[in-house]
């Protein structure tokens, strides 16, 4: 598979940012300026790359060339010297790859409260940029992982009227993973040509049904990014009209790309055993839908009932019952099944029907608890709102590794 975007190139370095001494620095760029989007933490203490780049897109959301990534250290809770070395951090960028000198958005990720070892880093730009080539996302994908077990890349190829254009991202993640967003990061990158307003509003509605709508640990980092550049090279007539069948097109190729790497973040979650998708259906509303199926996503009794491969469905609908949406039990059904793989599917099962346990075979639901990939869903009887939340379970690897994160 090409992950290859026209006239993007990717790479990465060791900038010894990281103990281990992996690759730490990762660097997506143009070589001709891009129209840009993003979506952003919404945690009241957002690092300073966060900040930096809310500023950075207000100021100039069409002609950015790249995205700076470091793994080891977040640059989060560090002040006005953590802010200063993040706008360093992206003017240095800037000069080596000979662009203006905001035309580079910064990410970090890694520890909070501690400050970028800047010799490092800056020693580390001139070298990433040397690195660039049209092939280097696996390695930048790679190079911005944290406590995730392996890289997150993700391709789709879309037909613009008579053009062809791509759209590849990247993503990390593992821990500290809860909307709103829900540490992780993105990069996405595109050819095609689309107005920027409309490249906005393309990546919120992806975000929303795809990194909004996972959960690990319901903790929502301070460093939450989703950035999008579009450079316009794949020559298609510009998309401007968001009724526009190209737009469609555009949209749920985005859309079906960020929920792949959304998706792969729960399975990479840490400590995870499981990846669980839970559906709540005929709910009053779309919000309400949400709201239940993120209760569920999130209750400590109920991931770590998935991860004991116990069926304990009380927990699941005492979950939908303190959600803080209209329930009426006497209409609640409630449906396991083995997940979407055909080869370890074990078969649906209801277990409950009117709020009822039905007389269900404890060995069927045990089986189907004991799968990798298991689906939730509550019916409750009221509406047309639906909504899916992906999550994973709650395993004593998770409190090992967040246990002892910092040493």
């Amino acid at each position: 598979m090409t992950y290859i975007v026209k006239g993007f190139d990717a790479g990465a370095v060791a900038a010894g940012i990281k103990k281990s001494g992996a690759p730490d620095l990762a660097l997506v760029a143009s070589r001709v300026p891009c129209r840009a989007a993003g979506v952003f933490t919404r945690n009241l203490f957002p690092a300073a790359p966060v900040l930096y780049d809310r500023q950075l897109l207000a100021f100039n959301p069409e002609a950015i060339h790249a995205v700076l990534v470091n793994a080891g250290c977040a640059n989060a809770c560090t002040g006005p010297e953590g802010n200063a070395n993040a706008r360093i951090t992206a003017e240095q960028t800037a000069l080596h790859l000979g662009a203006h000198e905001h035309s580079v958005f910064v990410m970090s990720t890694g520890v909070i409260g501690v400050q970028l070892p800047m010799e490092k880093l800056l020693a580390g730009i001139p070298k990433v940029v040397e690195a660039l080539a049209p092939d280097g996302w696996p390695a930048a994908a790679a190079a911005i992982m944290t406590t995730d077990t392996r890289p997150k890349l993700a391709t789709r190829q879309v037909a613009l009227g008579d053009a062809t254009a791509t759209i590849t991202g990247i993503a990390k993640g593992a821990g500290m993973i809860h909307p709103n967003m829900a540490t992780m990061l993105a990069v996405i990158a595109t050819d095609a040509f689309i107005a920027q307003p409309l490249l906005q509003q393309a990546l919120t509605t992806a975000v929303n049904v795809s990194f909004n709508r996972i959960s690990i640990d319901g903790d929502t980092s301070t460093n939450d990014t989703v950035l999008l550049l579009a450079n316009s090279l794949a020559d298609n007539e510009e998309i401007v009209d968001a009724g526009s069948s190209a737009y469609t097109v555009f949209s749920a190729a985005l859309t079906d790309l960020c929920t792949e790497l959304a998706q792969a973040i729960v399975r990479d979650g840490e400590g995870a055993t499981r990846f669980v998708t839970v559906r709540v259906r005929s709910a009053a509303t779309d919000a309400e839908a949400h709201q239940a199926a993120n209760t569920i996503a999130t209750s400590p009794l109920v991931k770590t009932a998935f991860f004991g491969g116990d069926a304990n469905w009380g927990r699941i609908l005492a979950a939908v019952g303190r959600a803080g949406v209209q329930v009426d039990p006497a209409r609640c059904d409630l449906f396991i099944d083995g997940g979407a793989d055909a080869t370890t599917r074990a078969g649906e099962l209801q277990l409950v029907a009117g709020g009822v346990p039905l007389a269900y075979s404890e060995a069927a639901a045990t089986a189907i608890f004991a799968q990798p990939e298991i689906d939730v869903r509550v019916e409750l009887g009221l509406g047309d709102g639906a909504a899916t939340v992906w999550t994973s379970d709650l395993s004593y690897d998770y409190v090992r590794i967040n246990g002892d994160y910092r040493t």
